[in-house]
């Protein structure tokens, strides 16, 4: 059984690990506020962008004579998975989800016979990705010195991934990060962003449009504009995942710290009780003993 002291001790330390937990989750909260801010402000440029591409899109055949970013190397067989994972830690399952994700989309594209290769962005994630996949790491990049990924970080990630397109070092992309939903939900999420998914064309009203310069040319131009403006999307989405998972994992490890502070305390209260009454009874039989 503990002595006293040691029950005081330990209650001392859950009490200051009780403190951090508290203020970390304070600071999560505020974080909080401006990265699902910044989240939802991109969602309509992102989703305008989008209506934008599929427009001119649905007026190009996707041939040899389209951009490559829409048509493609014309193979499916090298998948790149660019997982999106945090920095820091203390944020729950936040980062294992993304993983778990990336892991499932993976094991998918391997049982099909597809090669699978990765590029990971942020920290925390590389461990497990190396350790499951050595030699399938075809880039990694750092964002530890960075506060808080923003657009010149989407753009020095597209970059180097264009980069490796032109190289024909992979024939599809997918994305995988968490998309917020709120301080309790973070959507794991696989999108394809090479080559860009072609999507629905928005109905048209009947009018006649004419481009200048032609639909290919513009879409050479807007094309890694649009990744840049889905990677961004995705690292803003991903910021405001973190600090709701954050928020949510110190407001529960406040809440556990609290209760252990109160069965420590209550074992604490018994065993001095139990020494009180023990040193009593002692001083009783020595007194009837004279």
């Amino acid at each position: 059984m503990a002595s006293l002291k040691e029950l005081k001790g330990r209650i001392n330390s859950v009490k200051s690990t009780q403190k951090i937990t508290k203020a970390k989750q304070m600071v999560a909260a505020a974080k909080l506020r401006k990265a699902q801010a910044a989240a939802e402000a991109a969602r309509p440029y992102a989703s305008r962008l989008s209506e934008v591409v599929a427009s001119l899109a649905s007026t190009v055949l996707v041939g040899e004579g389209s951009p490559p970013l829409l048509g493609g190397t014309g193979r499916d067989q090298v998948h790149l998975l660019v997982v999106a994972n945090s920095d820091r830690g203390l944020c729950g399952a936040f980062n294992a989800n993304i993983v778990k994700a990336a892991r499932v989309k993976a094991n998918e594209l391997l049982a099909q016979g597809k090669t699978v290769l990765f590029y990971l962005i942020g920290r925390k994630g590389r461990p497990i990705i190396r350790r499951e996949y050595p030699d399938a790491i075809l880039g990694m990049y750092d964002t530890t010195g960075v506060r808080e990924p923003g657009f010149d970080e989407a753009e020095g990630i597209a970059d180097e991934l264009l980069a490796l397109f032109a190289a024909r070092q992979f024939d599809v992309a997918h994305l995988v990060y968490a998309r917020f939903r709120s301080a309790l939900v973070q959507e794991p999420t696989v999108q394809q962003i090479i080559p860009v998914p072609t999507p629905k064309a928005v109905v048209s009203d009947g009018a006649v449009v004419e481009y200048e310069p032609d639909e290919e040319t513009i879409l050479a131009e807007l094309l890694p504009r649009y990744l840049r403006t889905q990677l961004f999307g995705a690292l803003l989405e991903n910021l405001a995942s973190e600090q709701g998972a954050s928020m949510t994992a110190m407001d529960n490890a406040t809440r556990n710290a609290g209760d252990l502070i109160k069965k420590l305390t209550i074992q604490y209260n018994r065993s001095r009780q139990a020494a009180i009454t023990t040193e009593l009874i002692e001083i009783i039989a020595g007194a009837e003993a004279l």
